[in-house]
């Protein structure tokens, strides 16, 4: 019995002391990171560990040449899109996909693995792959960590690139902000309340400011003037007469838009309206 006990006890000790062990966390020599940039309505998101030099040779030393490697350290590197996007002329569906990568002396491979979650790249499998693509690697300042960053972002794409010692490599994400802008419109519309207003407005003003689904713009303009004669549908409506040429019928609706801004309460601001009629009066 007593043998028995002294067993028990034992092992209530050595499960206490691992659950003791789980528990701990200690700082990690690559400190984990996440970076984020938004491009139009896209949230792109790479969440990574930021391994040092220490004095270490890099490329093709600690990181050799020819091999998969989970770009950077710790778990692999993963990157998020909230949207669809399309990098190398391929079209990369929204999701989180593990980012690794092949270094060359002259010329990297990027991957995209559909495997996100993973340590390291010991179990990678390239028929997990969504996509490969070749970069061309630069000679950079010095940088002690590996750093993720977004440079060049417009609002329809960025670079993202990947600095570490005195190199660097860059690939470019394309994302169709007008596309995804309108099917988000469309189903806000057609989930509006008959007496919104605003919503169909602001849809076709957006149409109007970058020269996109102008045919259903006006059918929202129209919509957003039978609930409410308001000053930024009046507006809308003298932009598209003058897009169709008529520019005196423009001033005529840009001189009611500003009429209905003065009788609102509070009175709204009439600048920009009163821009559009002397442009539309030239």
């Amino acid at each position: 019995m007593k043998k028995l006990f002294s067993f028990v006890l034992a092992f209530a000790l050595l499960a206490g002391a691992s659950a003791a062990f789980a528990q701990l966390e200690l700082p990690r020599p690559s400190p984990k990171a996440s970076v984020m940039q938004q491009v139009g309505i896209t949230e792109m998101t790479i969440t990574y560990s930021r391994p040092g030099v220490k004095g270490r040779a890099i490329w093709g030393e600690l990181v050799p040449w020819g091999e998969v490697w989970r770009t950077g350290a710790n778990e692999a590197t993963t990157i998020t899109f909230s949207t669809p996007v399309t990098i190398a002329g391929t079209a990369v569906p929204a999701g989180t996909y593990g980012l690794f990568t092949i270094p060359g002396e002259k010329e990297w491979t990027v991957i995209l693995n559909k495997a996100a979650k993973q340590w390291g790249a010991y179990e990678y499998k390239p028929e997990e792959d969504l996509l490969r693509f070749p970069v061309t690697p630069t000679a950079a300042p010095f940088t002690e960590r590996l750093t993720f960053t977004f440079p060049n972002t417009t609002p329809d794409g960025t670079d993202v690139t990947l600095t570490w010692k005195e190199l660097a490599v860059s690939f470019h994400v394309a994302v169709d902000v007008h596309a995804l802008v309108l099917d988000g419109v469309r189903k806000a519309i057609a989930e509006a309340k008959e007496d919104d207003w605003r919503t169909p407005l602001r849809a076709a003003t957006y149409c109007l400011d970058n020269g996109v689904g102008l045919d259903e713009a006006r059918g929202w303009v129209e919509r957003s003037l039978a609930v409410q004669a308001s000053m930024g549908g009046l507006l809308a409506q003298a932009r598209f007469a003058a897009l169709d040429g008529d520019k005196a019928a423009a001033v005529k609706l840009a001189q009611r838009a500003i009429a209905v801004g003065k009788q609102a309460d509070p009175k709204t601001d009439t600048t920009m309206v009163e821009r559009f009629i002397k442009e539309w009066s030239q």
